[in-house]
């Protein structure tokens, strides 16, 4: 598993992953259940993270500021103009698929 939570661990816990560095790359993932539901609607404070020991940040998902932005992706030329469920959604939609979405 790598350091990755397990299915129940998702359910029930906050989690920081192991980070994973090979190659000079950070890879990490840190999720956080929240009481904060105004800024954070899905009850949930996240970043999975790819980037290199420098700093530079070669791609994040995040919802630092879900109530306004909703699902972020940030990339190392800027933040893209695409939203995680919107994205996600593309893939849903090429095979039928209609997830139920508490948020």
């Amino acid at each position: 598993m790598g350091g990755y939570p397990t299915d129940e661990g998702w359910a029930t816990n906050s989690r920081t992953a192991t980070p994973h560095v090979e190659a000079g790359l950070v890879e990490n993932l840190v999720i956080r259940r929240t009481t904060d539901t105004d800024a954070y609607p899905s009850g949930w404070k996240y970043t999975l993270h790819l980037g290199t020991l420098q700093d530079l940040t070669l791609i994040r998902y995040d919802n630092a500021h879900e109530d306004t932005k909703g699902h972020e992706l940030h990339t190392a030329s800027g933040d893209a103009d695409v939203e995680f469920w919107a994205s996600a959604d593309e893939y849903w939609d090429t095979i039928g698929g209609n997830p139920q979405r508490p948020y």
